[in-house]
C-alpha cells in the first residue's frame, strides 16, 4: 500500500479522504506546548534547510496561532479566552471526525493526561455519597465534553503501556506509564435520557467488574484512576443526557467526580475484607503517614477496627512509647523475616497481617529484586500475596492524594513488577529449589 502524508487543519477538514479511519492523540489542554518546544530545533533547521524547503521555513519561528492548547499568554494572560479557544477548536475537530469517519469502524483516541486537580465540593448535589472532596481533570473534562458534544459515545477502553520508563519526565516521578485508548462510536439517535440516580445505579453495578478486570490485567496504580474513566464514561455516554434533580444536564466534570468517588468506594471495599490490624494501619497511615500521633487517638481507632494498640505492637507494625504512636518504617522490620531459616518469618508469625506482608514484599523488591520478592510470595501463598497486591493499590491512592510521591513510587513499583514476581514464584514452585536464590 502507498502511504501519503498531508498536513491539514483538523478543525476544517480531515485530509479530503472518503471515510477515513481515525486514530488520534489529541492535545493535552495546557500541559505541553509543542510549538514552543519546537522553536529550539526550528531555528537550527531553518538555518540549514530553508533553501531546500522554503515553504516549511518561511517564518522566523514556529507558527503558534492555530495550535490547540489553552496557554493564557497567547491571549494576553486571559485564562477564559484560552479555555474557549481550546474547547471551540477541539469541538470542531471532533465534529469533522464524526462527519468523515468510516461508519463500520470505531474511532480510537489515545489519552495520557493525568488527573491531578482536586476541588472542594460546595454544592451538596455534586455527589450523593460525597466525602468532602472530589477529583476531576480539566484536560479530561474538556476532551470528553467535546467528544460527547460531537455525538460520540465511549464503548470500550484499552489501557496500553506506551510510555518509556527511562524518559526524562518519568525519572523519579509518578508519571503515567500507559495511555488510555478510548474506543468511540457515534451515539445512537435513540439513546435514552437518564436521571442522576439511574446513572449512579448503573455505575455502581458495572464499574466494579470493569475495575477488577483492569487489576487482573495488572494496570499500574499510577494509571488506575485514568483507566477507570473509560468504563465510567461508557456508562455516562450511553445516555443522550443525564439529568440532575432540577432538570439540567449533568456536566462531564460532575460525571468524572462521581466516577472517581466510585473508584474510591471500590478500593475501600477491598480494604474491608482485610484483617483488623491492616485496616487500623490504613486508617492511621491516611491520617498521619509515618509520623507520630497521640496514644489516645490510636486506642480509639484500634477499638473501632476490632484490635488493640498492644496487639499491633506485638504484630510488629507499630511503635508505642511515651504516649506517642507511629507506624514502623519498612527499614525497621525484622531482618530475617524473609529467610527460610528465619525465626520470625511468615509461617512462624503468630499475628500475620496483610500490611506487614505488603511492606516486606516492597522491602524484598528494593533490596533483593524480583527474585527475592518471588521467594517471599512463594512462602506467603497465593491468597496472602494477592491481598498484598490489592493493598498496594489502596496505599498508592492515599499517597497520590496526599502528595507523598516517594512512598507512592514504592507501591506502584510492586504492582508493576508483579507479573515478573509471579512468574519467578511459579518457577520456584516447579523446581522447588528456593535456596538457590540466596
Amino acid at each position: 500500500l502507498e502511504g501519503r502524508v498531508r498536513q491539514v487543519d483538523a478543525t476544517i477538514a480531515i485530509g479530503g479522504i472518503t471515510h477515513p479511519l481515525v486514530c488520534t492523540d489529541p492535545p493535552y489542554y495546557d500541559n505541553i506546548g509543542y510549538a514552543d518546544l519546537s522553536d529550539f530545533f526550528y531555528v537550527w533547521l531553518r538555518r540549514s534547510l530553508s533553501r531546500v524547503y522554503p515553504e516549511l521555513f518561511s517564518t522566523v519561528l514556529v507558527p503558534k496561532a492555530q495550535e490547540l492548547v489553552a496557554t493564557p499568554y497567547r491571549f494576553e494572560g486571559d485564562k477564559e479566552k484560552a479555555r474557549q479557544f481550546f474547547e471551540t477548536g477541539l469541538g470542531k475537530a471532533f465534529e469533522r471526525m464524526r462527519a468523515a469517519h468510516h461508519p463500520d469502524y470505531p474511532l480510537t483516541i489515545f489519552y495520557a493526561f493525568k488527573q491531578a486537580e482536586a476541588e472542594e465540593e460546595t454544592d451538596a448535589e455534586d455527589s450523593e455519597d460525597a466525602d468532602g472532596s472530589a477529583a476531576a481533570s480539566t484536560g479530561w473534562e474538556t476532551m470528553l465534553a467535546g467528544l460527547i458534544k460531537a455525538g460520540f459515545g465511549v464503548t470500550g477502553t484499552w489501557p496500553m503501556r506506551t510510555e518509556n520508563k527511562s524518559r526524562m519526565v518519568g525519572q523519579g516521578t509518578n508519571a503515567l506509564a500507559s495511555s488510555i485508548v478510548l474506543v468511540c462510536r457515534p451515539r445512537p439517535e435513540s439513546a435514552p435520557l437518564a436521571t442522576r440516580r439511574e446513572f449512579v445505579a448503573a455505575l455502581k453495578k458495572e464499574l466494579p467488574d470493569a475495575l477488577k478486570a483492569l487489576q487482573h490485567g495488572n494496570i499500574a496504580p499510577v494509571d488506575f484512576a485514568q483507566a477507570a474513566i473509560g468504563p465510567g464514561m461508557a456508562v455516562f455516554t450511553r445516555y443522550a443526557k443525564v439529568l440532575e434533580a432540577d432538570g439540567t444536564p449533568m456536566s462531564v466534570r460532575t460525571a468524572l467526580q462521581i466516577i472517581n468517588q466510585e473508584l474510591d468506594t471500590y478500593l475501600a471495599a477491598q480494604e474491608g475484607e482485610m484483617d483488623g490490624d491492616t485496616r487500623f494501619c490504613l486508617a492511621w497511615f491516611e491520617q498521619h503517614g509515618m509520623d507520630e500521633g497521640a496514644f489516645g487517638e490510636a486506642d480509639v481507632l484500634a477499638r473501632a477496627k476490632n484490635t488493640s494498640v498492644q496487639g499491633l505492637v506485638d504484630a510488629g507494625v507499630l511503635s508505642a512509647r511515651a504516649g506517642k504512636v507511629r507506624l514502623l518504617k519498612r527499614t525497621e522490620y525484622e531482618k530475617d523475616w524473609d529467610l527460610p531459616t528465619g525465626q520470625a518469618g511468615p509461617a512462624e508469625d503468630r499475628r500475620l497481617t496483610v500490611w506487614e506482608c505488603t511492606q516486606h514484599l516492597i522491602l524484598q523488591l528494593n533490596t533483593k529484586g524480583e527474585e527475592g520478592a518471588a521467594l517471599l510470595c512463594r512462602r506467603l501463598g497465593g491468597g496472602r500475596s494477592e491481598d498484598a497486591r490489592a493493598l498496594a493499590y489502596r496505599l498508592y491512592s492515599i499517597c497520590e492524594r496526599k502528595g507523598w510521591a516517594e512512598e507512592a513510587l514504592a507501591y506502584n513499583a510492586l504492582v508493576v513488577s508483579w507479573p515478573a514476581i509471579q512468574e519467578r514464584a511459579a518457577r520456584l514452585a516447579t523446581t522447588g529449589r528456593q535456596s538457590e536464590l540466596f
